[in-house]
């Protein structure tokens, strides 16, 4: 730990103290919002990034929560402001939301090196806000803490517990299947979302929570409490109390994301039956933080790590709220703390190790020991072969288990319209050992990388009672989504990847066990098909968008942009006060 910050150390310090023209101009311009020097001066200065909005369902408590982050703060003898960020939510951003994770990323960066800031509360949960704020948090290298929103309450309709995502991927099916009334269907879209919060399933949102919370980036715990439960009023002002004693011992991300860190998460998520967006959003946290997290560390721990969380999707029987009840995150860390590195640094200033003494587990069927796992790898597993040679993932423990290894012909289409219309014609000419494929719906083809991977069954194969089959994609999906489907294939499709070669009727192999997944093609008649590939417009011929296509990653790579990893060059640094 480095030595304790004095206030003429304070990084605000340096817009305040001096006595020269330019601090005689923020001085005065604190003043004219009310504030006079006894409320900034010779304190640190915390800056609460709130991504709420009236759009973002997830962040719905954050207006209000905020006021107990300013509470904590102020108790600890600082002084908070808040700054809006960007709200990056699930529900309505259109084509996809991970198209903004990299935006808020850069804001999240540079509204703290420009500003006064010596320190900051990152107010996220809806899934790509977890990412964004962590990876532009890291970049800046101020003291940072994380809040996350937490799950909302489980759903409800009819007296059966309901998982937002899951159930309704799982009702719309039956809907289709004509085995559900407008009745029926009214009354499950008002009660499988009953308040603020993100996703009370194991989904995007809790998986990367998770993350940040076994990562070290959040108080202990923080990411199972319900966001409408009061004790997310009382961490939110423990986390306005922490970031204070944080700036003054100045702990700064640097000192708590490592290699262990990063391994610790990895670890927890796969033991949690995590998202498969996962993969991308911790591979571009790692090597924000200079730390080469590759597919292949990821497949290999998941082939040791047991699925312990019986949370749906991949559980079968629980959602958050009960995850929490049981324990929550350090009841499951305490389960498996062999497993990971206790010496790592947290927000807390103690080790990983001391925050976990003490944590119980109090329902063994929702938080599992190690002897009674869910599934005995994580959930997780990543593929390779010719029609992925930079890799693609599966989640093996929720989907069928006759999928594991499957060989079928490719029905393969260019476009999700395209792919809605054949899937609700009713005489599709398709069979349950088909291999639905959708290309061009990656980081370049979707464009942003896009939750299209989960395709809908057709109907022609519901109403003969399938309910699964194998299907892949250079898409992602929700991470409240199952089935036997392979996502993130790399490279994508839309600049030329293999995937781009499939025709309709080849076959296509899958070998779980054997991490492959290959179309059954011959070597010569691919290289023709390549040489005849012509490469479509690009997506985006202007603004953000173009910036998107000329600078994003592939999957495999976290799809950062390439001038935000680390060893793109010099950062900026701290700006110059004249």
């Amino acid at each position: 730990m480095r030595e304790r910050k004095k206030p003429e150390d304070l990084r605000s310090a340096r817009w305040f103290t001096p006595d020269d023209l330019r601090s005689f101009g923020h001085r005065s311009r604190m003043m004219q919002l009310g504030y006079g020097e006894e409320d900034f001066a010779n304190r640190p200065i915390i800056g609460v990034l709130n991504t709420w909005s009236e759009l973002n369902t997830c962040h719905a408590h954050f207006r209000e929560r905020v006021q107990d982050v300013k509470r904590g703060v102020l108790q600890a003898g600082a002084f908070a402001v808040e700054l809006p960020s960007l709200s990056v939510d699930e529900s309505f951003i259109k084509p996809t939301s991970m198209l903004y994770r990299n935006l808020l990323a850069i804001e999240t960066e540079e509204m703290i090196r420009c500003h006064p800031l010596d320190g900051v509360v990152l107010m996220g949960g809806c899934d790509k806000t977890t990412p964004g704020l962590v990876m532009g948090a890291i970049s800046a290298g101020v003291p940072m803490i994380y809040l996350p929103a937490g799950p909302m309450l489980r759903g409800n309709y009819a007296g059966k517990p309901l998982g937002s995502g899951s159930d309704a991927w799982k009702y719309w099916d039956e809907r289709r299947a004509g085995n559900i009334s407008d009745a029926e269907w009214l009354g499950i879209q008002g009660g499988i979302a009953r308040s603020a919060g993100t996703c009370m399933t194991m989904g995007t949102a809790s998986t990367m929570t998770a993350i940040a919370d076994a990562m070290g980036l959040t108080l202990p715990g923080a990411s199972s409490i319900p966001a409408v439960d009061s004790e997310h009023q009382r961490m939110s002002a423990a986390c306005g109390r922490r970031i204070v004693e944080m700036v003054w011992e100045d702990l700064t991300p640097d000192q708590i994301i490592t290699e262990a860190a990063c391994r610790n998460a990895a670890v927890v998520a796969m033991a949690t039956g995590c998202s498969t967006n996962a993969v991308v959003h911790l591979i571009a946290m790692a090597r924000r933080a200079g730390i080469n997290l590759t597919l292949d560390d990821l497949d290999a721990l998941g082939r040791i790590t047991p699925l312990i969380a019986n949370v749906r999707p991949s559980g079968k029987d629980y959602l958050m709220e009960d995850f929490y009840y049981a324990g929550g995150l350090r009841a499951l860390m305490k389960q498996m703390e062999d497993r990971l590195d206790l010496s790592a640094l947290t927000v807390t200033g103690k080790t990983m190790g001391e925050n976990l003494q003490g944590a119980k587990v109090y329902n063994a069927d929702v938080i599992r020991p190690l002897s009674n796992p869910v599934y005995e790898e994580g959930s997780l597993a990543v593929l390779r072969g010719n029609l992925c040679p930079d890799g693609a993932v599966i989640k093996p423990a929720a989907c069928d288990p006759k999928f594991h290894v499957h060989q079928g012909p490719a029905l393969v289409f260019d476009s999700y319209p395209e792919m809605k219309k054949a899937v609700d014609n009713e005489n599709l000419e398709i069979t349950p050992d088909h291999v639905m494929v959708l290309r061009n719906a990656g980081p370049h083809g979707g464009p942003g990388f896009p939750e299209w991977g989960m395709l809908p069954i057709p109907k022609a194969l519901i109403k003969q009672g399938h309910r699964d089959m194998l299907r892949i994609s250079d898409a992602r999906m929700s991470g409240t989504s199952y089935g036997a489907c392979v996502l993130h294939v790399a490279p994508e499709s839309y600049i030329g990847g293999p995937l781009a070669l499939l025709k309709t009727g080849d076959i296509v192999r899958l070998d779980l066990p054997n991490r492959r997944l290959d179309m059954l093609v011959d070597e010569g008649e691919l290289a023709k098909r390549k040489a005849a590939w012509v490469a479509p417009a690009p997506r985006f011929e202007r603004g953000y968008g173009h910036i998107f296509l000329q600078h994003v990653t592939q999957a495999d790579k976290g799809c950062d942009f390439d001038f935000l990893e680390t060893d793109f060059g010099r950062s900026a640094g701290e700006p110059e006060i004249y």
